[in-house]
């Protein structure tokens, strides 16, 4: 017979003094540690827009781009520069100006798209940042990169980071949701994971269709009486396995079976949005019985205001490459746009009216931008662009953030930063000062090394901070 583990730290001589310090290590590991210094938010919402939206034709006027339209990019702005289909440094390329209007709203002169007719409500509201960068010029690791700060799978979400760190504010529902929509994105559950944490802090999805968590329901025949006592029962069993093994993977089987049965009577009532105001629905433009970008948007601010922490949507379908179908810029950015639009403002809006703008954090964009330069054939009908990595416009609201600030500026074509740029590692440091975190303390230690969201970069952008 095999020795257990146990039996193995005895022949090795640890003491019962060193077991149980051990063991005490192990329930620990995925304690939340607090906050490192007041925050300024609680809770946060990710608005995911999978497949990259383009800052050049949604949020940036770029007058000498409108004036070569059609001509070879200088070669000075794309020296270096590596793309994911055009030629290195875009030889060959020509460039595209935005086929729709770009105007200015807002007392700051905010510049937007007509495309995004919602947005000129907030637009004051917001933080603008018009140099955001990053590393990687593919879809996953871009999103990975996004997601968790590094490029290769097997890192904990940015989720998982901050209920790891801070906890949850609810008994009955997780810290951390998930909600898609749209086209699927290729990152998959590796931009929702736990990573080498705790598996308790990994997103819970909620689904569109049937059931919103699997196997929420009691089986038939099954009620709730002697659901709870079968409960009990496998989690003394859990217990004892959990004491003779002290394998933190047992202690958060215990905790994810309790969640899911307090999640029984929280989650159902929570996602039927048939006991939302009429006005309420108007507003977001979402309908109860149709899951969509707009309903998940209603449902983030319902979630949120029921103590989930984070909430992370998911909207695909932005990967505008040209030619027909899905990838088309010409037909299907305004399609994305009509999905997005009124719903992302409406959260803003809504969570401001009941008190709780102030102390949540909203994100909007995607993992890297487009460029301005076609890809492939010039056409009427057919248009698109290709993967940029090295500027691109998100925008920010809520507490702690200068409302209406434009922070970043990139050059005449939109191609590099020239002032104000923060990487994605800049942008993780951020949001964790904001929600009370020093991301240089917030580690967990795994393979001999201490790991952090923002791994050994990262720098506050103090210049957004109110």
């Amino acid at each position: 017979m095999n020795p257990s583990r146990r039996d193995v730290l005895q022949i090795a001589g640890l003491g019962l003094a060193d077991l149980a310090l051990h063991d005490l290590r192990m329930r620990d590991a995925g304690a939340p540690s607090g906050p490192h210094h007041r925050p300024r938010v609680r809770r946060v919402i990710q608005l995911g827009m999978i497949g990259a939206p383009s800052q050049i034709d949604l949020f940036e006027h770029k007058p000498e781009l409108l004036r070569r339209d059609g001509e070879a990019p200088p070669a000075a702005a794309l020296r270096g520069e590596r793309f994911a289909f055009l030629p290195a440094e875009g030889r060959g390329a020509t460039l595209l100006a935005p086929r729709w209007p770009v105007r200015r709203h807002g007392t700051n002169g905010s510049w937007l798209s007509d495309l995004l007719p919602c947005h000129r409500h907030i637009a004051d509201r917001v933080t603008w940042l018009h140099a955001v960068h990053t590393d990687e010029i593919n879809h996953v690791p871009a999103q990975l990169v996004w997601q968790t700060g590094s490029p290769r799978q097997g890192r904990p979400s940015f989720g998982a980071w901050i209920d790891y760190g801070l906890g949850r504010l609810a008994d009955d529902l997780p810290a951390y949701v998930v909600l898609a929509s749209g086209k699927a994105g290729r990152c998959g559950t590796a931009c929702w994971d736990a990573g080498f944490l705790p598996a308790r802090h990994q997103g819970v999805p909620l689904r569109s269709d049937g059931e919103p968590v699997l196997f929420l329901d009691d089986p038939p025949g099954l009620g709730r009486a002697l659901r709870a006592r079968s409960l009990d029962s496998l989690t003394r069993l859990d217990e004892l396995a959990a004491e003779r093994d002290r394998d933190p993977a047992t202690r958060a089987r215990i905790d994810s079976y309790e969640l899911a049965f307090r999640m029984q009577a929280s989650v159902p009532e929570l996602v039927d949005l048939r006991n939302e105001p009429p006005a309420t629905l108007e507003l977001y433009g979402a309908e109860p019985e149709r899951r969509s970008f707009a309903a998940n948007c209603l449902l983030a601010r319902r979630l949120v205001e029921r103590g989930v922490r984070f909430v992370q949507l998911v909207h695909g379908g932005w990967d505008h490459h040209g030619g027909g179908g899905d990838q088309n810029l010409l037909t299907n950015l305004p399609q994305r746009c009509a999905e997005v639009d009124r719903a992302a403002a409406a959260l803003i809006v809504d969570l401001d009216r009941r008190g709780l703008l102030d102390d949540t954090l909203v994100v909007w964009g995607g993992e890297f931008g487009r460029t301005p330069m076609l890809q492939g054939p010039r056409s009427d009908t057919a248009l698109g662009r290709d993967h940029q990595r090295t500027a691109f416009t998100m925008w920010l609201c809520g507490g702690g953030l200068r409302a209406g600030l434009h922070h970043g500026e990139t050059d005449d074509f939109g191609i590099r930063p020239i002032a104000g740029a923060v990487h994605v590692h800049d942008l993780h440091a951020t949001l964790l000062h904001l929600l009370g975190i020093d991301h240089e303390r917030l580690t967990y230690r795994f393979h001999g090394r201490d790991f952090r969201l923002t791994d050994v970069y990262g720098q506050v952008v103090e210049q957004i901070l109110a």
